[in-house]
């Protein structure tokens, strides 16, 4: 491993002559931030532990510098792995921006073992780096303080029953066909795809006319013949899997039995999740229970919240909470996933804790809309050292506080946290953050680290860029 990539020849410094009248003023600027030293230390570091001896053995890997430079451009664009090798591969500016100069541009393929060997930790890590060069530059004082929370939904189709069991049913039976295709001893698969989908079919027919008694009843059979289904093929695979640990399925050499253990470990993984979508499938049906505890909505991103965030546009989402906090200059100083939804109450006082650490003091303005409003917020953020806090309460019948609303610096804090739906808008629709395309609950959280990175990264070029900047 190395840090830096070492030129190859003088046609490095033919492209760099020849991009250099075609560059956006702003990437200029972040060509310069991104030579910041403890980035590339940090990916450096990460890099150097993906293998016993990746600093000694093995044959020359992409320098860390190489690599952040490409994942950090591939969310600045919106790219997939493919477009980003194809377009760097072809664009004279983004050889030179990437430091891939003359070299040979990586793969996409190795280009996504590189991003996951950057977990979300170490995302998080050149986030902060990030937001220091900004204070370094003078940016952002953080004096004031916006936060909002928003939903990145995850990569998967509406969730229905039908479509989930349909989804167990082809998962299990594509995974005993590759065990079945390595040994031939033991159990014969039966294959249930046919009379699955006849099954789906059904359904869809018979959920145009569920309004009335005699469809409910003819959905009710159709679902019914589809959880038989579905639970003769889980027994299938609860059976391969016992003649995989007893021996009776074995590969005729170590390789085989490792794919054939792998594909096992597959099954035991999808196993207990169709069997929740079993449970919750005739809980619904048959008691009437839409809410039972432990709810799947996706058996291959099994983390996925259902949020309601009273959007007429799209009144439920599938995904993760994610809560944006920013201070001048369009800069995002913080981000977080949440695991589980909080609610908006409980994020303001830790939002102002991690604001004072990145700073050194708390925010003089703290806004924020009327979801993160209660007395206890306001109290503690004043305790905290926050002079003026705009968050409306929408709600009150005192004469006071609707003063208060009406006063000059909170209705113009108020117009400056619109600012916050606007940052929020822009990082759905030019990072991507509308729904992430990693999978995992560590990949929601490296797809929302990526890209908040790459927004201020560009928000930063842009003020360094402006006549105005120090």
């Amino acid at each position: 491993m190395e840090r830096h990539r070492r030129p190859l020849s003088t046609a490095d410094d033919w492209i760099a002559e020849q991009a250099d009248g075609l560059w956006e003023d702003w990437m200029r600027h972040v060509d310069q931030v991104l030579a910041d030293a403890q980035l590339v230390q940090l990916v450096y570091e990460v890099l150097a532990r993906r293998w016993t001896h990746s600093l000694t053995r093995g044959r020359k890997g992409t320098p860390a510098e190489v690599v952040l430079r490409l994942l950090l451009l591939k969310h600045m664009r919106n790219w997939s792995y493919a477009v980003l090798e194809r377009e760097v591969r072809a664009n004279l500016v983004y050889r030179h921006f990437t430091r891939v100069g003359a070299g040979k541009v990586p793969d996409a393929k190795t280009l996504g073992k590189l991003g996951l060997a950057l977990g979300p930790d170490v995302v998080e890590q050149i986030h902060r780096r990030v937001v220091t060069i900004a204070q370094e530059h003078k940016i952002v004082q953080g004096r004031r303080m916006r936060v909002d929370t928003t939903v990145v939904e995850t990569n998967i189709h509406y969730p229905t029953d039908a479509s989930l069991l349909g989804d167990g049913v082809r998962v299990l039976t594509r995974t005993m066909k590759k065990i079945e295709q390595l040994t031939a001893a033991g159990a014969k698969l039966r294959d249930r795809m046919r009379s699955t989908q006849r099954c789906l079919v059904h359904i869809g027919r018979a959920s145009r006319s569920f309004r009335t008694d005699q469809g409910k009843e003819r959905l009710r059979q159709c679902y019914g013949r589809l959880l038989t289904i579905t639970s003769r093929a889980v027994g299938q695979a609860k059976r391969f899997v016992r003649e995989v640990q007893n021996g009776i399925k074995a590969g005729t050499c170590v390789i085989t039995q490792a794919a054939i253990e792998a594909h096992s470990d597959d099954l035991q993984t999808m196993i207990p999740r169709v069997q929740q979508v079993m449970r919750q499938t005739r809980e619904r049906l048959f008691q009437g229970n839409t809410h039972s505890p432990g709810k799947l909505v996706s058996l291959f991103e099994p983390h996925t919240e259902i949020i309601r965030k009273g959007k007429a546009s799209k009144p439920t989402e599938f995904g993760k909470m994610v809560k944006i906090q920013e201070a001048e200059q369009q800069i995002v100083t913080h981000y977080e996933v949440y695991d589980e939804r909080p609610s908006d109450t409980d994020l303001l006082v830790p939002a102002i804790d991690v604001h004072q650490q990145q700073f050194g003091r708390p925010p003089r303005l703290v806004t924020a809309d009327a979801g993160f409003f209660s007395l206890r917020n306001e109290v503690v953020a004043r305790e905290r050292g926050v002079k003026r806090v705009a968050i409306p309460n929408l709600g009150t019948k005192s004469a006071e506080r609707r003063k208060l609303h009406k006063k000059r610096w909170f209705r113009s804090a108020q117009k400056w946290r619109t600012g916050c739906e606007g940052r929020i808008s822009l990082l759905k629709r030019r990072h991507g953050l509308n729904r992430c395309r990693y999978k995992g609950a560590a990949g929601i959280k490296r797809w929302v680290g990526l890209g908040v990175i790459a927004d201020n990264l560009i928000n930063i070029g842009i003020a360094l860029a402006s006549p105005a900047a120090p």
